[in-house]
């Protein structure tokens, strides 16, 4: 506890992953949607507002659940200018079950390791001809990936240094409003009511990117900061034990601990949460989301990013991913054989990126599902009516 004290010292994160409100499966629209909102009564900022040109009579949240984090505006450095390196160099400082963001858009497949993330919990990228928004919240273990094209145009994010239920909250560098990362919601500001599109991405061990995507690209650790890249200042974070930092949401239904992991996905009006000490033990669940028949994945070799002062020496917590289980008008069931994902079907193994990696079907790809990975404590405030597989 000491340690993670320290750590949370050195960061006090305003930390910084579907489908929304928190990684949700938005249908396909455009970059940023706005549904009306519903203002809250002006009331004082209790905070600065100093350097800010936030619109503050705009609010969608009370400000007293917003909380100091500890560091200021852009304490938390945002990359805005990021460089790559091959995964062949990579390996020279990243070792294989490290977590990493992986996403890919026409063809440009790239890999974000948490032990930079960690520091800066946002990157300003674009990826083929996509403007996107990389996030990752320490405090919520929330990785996800936004469109940031705003109002038609895009923009660039940074750090408040504020917490919303031990969340990240970013702001837009056009507007300087405030937005929830869990959600993609503006939550203060001239933009509030406004939606980012949520965009489908994985945490998965860099070995498994780099088995997949040899020629892919890696977030380079030349940055233009001076950070302690592979370190975890948080150790221990995500003990069975530990209490949320900064967190003054609602409890947590008791079913698991506040830092247990979830799978999470959102289609329509449904929201579910699969735990992953269930997908430990049987490695594939097949569900049933809002009419939609899905399959979960869960693959041993990826690294707790919170657990000890080395990322790479962190317990295995493993990856997931989520899919469709439709193919070819046809619904496939999947499971688990020996350390092979197989569909009943066809009897083809199947990866933990959803592809097909012998049998009938090799080389086939299931339609990916936005999904989250967060602490069971995180989805819970921001989805309560989330089902919880048991």
């Amino acid at each position: 506890m000491k340690l993670l004290l320290i750590g949370l010292g050195v960061l006090l994160a305003a930390c910084a992953p579907v489908a929304p409100p928190t990684p949700t499966n938005a249908p396909a629209r455009a970059a940023s949607t706005v549904t009306p909102p519903t203002l809250l009564p002006e009331e004082p900022v209790p905070f600065s507002t100093s350097g800010w040109r936030t619109d503050f009579k705009k609010h969608i949240v009370p400000y007293q659940e917003i909380l100091s984090g500890g560091p200021p505006k852009d304490g938390i450095p945002a990359l805005d200018d990021p460089k790559f390196v091959s995964a062949r160099e990579a390996r020279a400082w990243l070792k294989e079950n490290e977590p990493v963001i992986f996403f890919e858009h026409q063809g440009d497949a790239r890999a974000y390791p948490l032990q930079i993330l960690m520091w800066h919990e946002i990157v300003n990228d674009t990826v083929g001809d996509l403007p996107v928004l990389v996030t990752f919240c320490p405090l919520c273990n929330a990785s996800i990936v936004f469109e940031r094209t705003v109002a038609g145009a895009p923009t660039t994010f940074g750090t408040t240094g504020k917490l919303h239920y031990s969340d990240l909250v970013m702001y837009d560098r056009a507007t300087e409003s405030w937005w929830q990362q869990m959600t993609g919601e503006a939550i203060v500001g001239e933009r509030v009511g406004t939606h980012l599109k949520f965009l489908f991405s994985q945490m998965i061990a860099f070995g498994d990117f780099e088995a997949r995507y040899p020629t892919g690209k890696v977030l380079s650790r030349e940055t233009g900061y001076t950070r302690n890249y592979g370190a975890n200042p948080y150790v221990g974070y995500d003990a069975p034990s530990n209490l949320p930092f900064l967190y003054a949401g609602p409890p947590a239904p008791p079913k698991l601990t506040p830092s247990a992991r979830v799978v999470t996905l959102a289609l329509g009006d449904a929201a579910s949460a699969y735990p992953y000490a269930i997908l430990q033990e049987r490695r594939v669940i097949n569900d049933l989301v809002a009419g939609v028949p899905i399959a979960v994945f869960w693959k041993s070799g990826t690294a707790s990013a919170l657990d000890r002062s080395s990322i790479a020496s962190g317990r295995d917590v493993g990856a997931t991913g989520v899919f469709r289980r439709e193919l070819d008008a046809r619904i496939l069931t999947f499971r688990a054989d020996a350390d092979q994902i197989r569909d009943l079907e066809t009897q083809s193994a199947w990866n933990i990126l959803g592809q097909a990696t012998e049998g009938a079907l090799k080389g086939r790809q299931l339609t990916p599902l936005v999904h989250g990975n967060f602490f069971w404590f995180a989805w819970a405030a921001f989805r309560p009516d989330s089902k919880l597989y048991e």
